[in-house]
């Protein structure tokens, strides 16, 4: 069978009617930029999340969201903030720029992602803030975090980068935190043409302050001016945030792009429930080889952004398999997420050490999956018929 199943450059295959929408925002936007189809997109994720209105707020990426949430820190020196190891680069870097140290929290080996236990143990005198990456799409312990960093007096902040819809207790990832961000890159089960994030802040106060942070601290003149023409278009300033400036930036999302997203909101649950269920599927049917570990979770806790594994007997046999996958079968898996603290950038900064060995041995032995919510059914069982050959042989 000629089939080559691999990591595309998108999650997603648009339906006409969200083409449609892009179309007409096209042909029809009054502003291609800090337009209604912002403010639309902005009303329906904070309705979709059930948190107030005016905490949402969309930005080109996500990784500018956590940007904008690094500079709400307002870290001083040798404030530390808790990242796990085993996640994205971006989900640390924003916070070092701002002058925040990383102490690296390990994963759990089951869910890959952290607990308030592993929490803690990073926690020092001087930490200031936690990051919290729900990985792969399922949602970490909140209740036991957001129960941990409150005591402690300490900024939570969620990475919900992958999560989107997923949800604990009821409540959504990203309702947990003080701030939380989202990514609508390409990859991700919502996406708004290649990129696009959001960020929520729970603060009113220092939700107020994104806007002009988000859009070049553009803001209005506090005098009425009797010429539109004068003094200019609109007035920038920056407020002051604990007695220290704040400095704007220009992370504003495209109203095409917002248009895209407020209609993809209305499908979100839809995408998340049937990747589950072809997630369920492909473990269910892979059990009996025990040499492939997944992470089968049955409920609206993991949204199955993507489908990774860890072998159990070791580095060797991965290698094995996802070359066989590869070279045989025309399934390119792939390796994620090296622990941030052995990049040669993170190392050369200071960083290089870390006590996570569970996220050292996740990611020594991990295969992930090609997993567009696109594949057909025909792929999905090639590449289901593939893994049992080989796992077979292997064995």
């Amino acid at each position: 069978m000629n089939i080559k199943v691999n990591f595309s450059g998108r999650s997603i295959r648009y339906t006409e009617e969200e083409i449609a929408v892009v179309v007409e925002t096209m042909r029809n936007a009054e502003t291609l930029t800090q337009g209604r189809h912002r403010d639309e997109f902005e009303r329906k994720f904070a309705e979709y999340q059930n948190v107030p209105a005016g905490s949402c707020f969309t930005t080109m990426n996500g990784c500018a969201a956590l940007e904008i949430s690094a500079q709400l820190c307002r870290f001083k020196p040798n404030d530390e903030i808790v990242v796990p190891a085993h996640t994205f680069t971006a989900s640390c870097y924003p916070y070092l720029k701002k002058g925040a140290r990383p102490v690296w929290a390990d994963v759990d080996m089951r869910t890959r992602v952290v607990t308030a236990e592993t929490v803690e143990k990073a926690l020092t005198p001087r930490t200031r803030a936690v990051i919290v990456v729900h990985l792969y799409g399922y949602v970490a312990d909140m209740p036991e975090i957001t129960s941990l960093c409150r005591k402690r007096g300490l900024i939570l902040i969620e990475d919900a980068a992958q999560a989107i819809g997923a949800e604990v207790d009821g409540k959504k990832a990203g309702t947990f935190g003080d701030m939380s961000i989202f990514s609508f890159h390409s990859h991700k089960n919502l996406t708004t043409l290649g990129e696009g994030g959001m960020l929520y802040v729970r603060d009113p106060a220092l939700a107020a302050i994104v806007p002009a942070l988000r859009h070049n601290g553009h803001c209005a003149y506090a005098f009425a001016r009797p010429d539109y023409w004068k003094p200019a278009m609109g007035n920038v300033d920056m407020p002051m945030l604990n007695h220290e400036p704040l400095m704007p930036n220009n992370f504003c999302l495209g109203e095409v792009e917002c248009a895209l997203g407020a209609k993809m909101l209305e499908r979100i649950d839809r995408i998340n429930d049937e990747k589950r269920a072809r997630a369920l599927h492909f473990i269910d049917a892979l059990a009996g080889f025990p040499e492939l570990e997944f992470h089968r979770v049955a409920d609206r806790r993991h949204n199955y952004h993507l489908l990774a594994a860890r072998m159990t007997t070791g580095p060797q046999m991965r290698d094995d398999f996802i070359r066989a996958m590869s070279d045989e079968k025309g399934v390119k898996c792939v390796v994620q997420y090296i622990p941030l603290n052995r990049y040669d950038f993170y190392r050369r900064l200071g960083f290089g050490e870390a006590d996570c060995p569970n996220g050292d041995a996740f990611f020594d032995s991990m295969v992930s999956f090609p997993f567009q919510h696109w594949l057909s059914e025909t792929e999905l069982e090639y590449m289901l018929a593939s893994a049992r050959d080989v796992l077979a042989r292997l064995s």
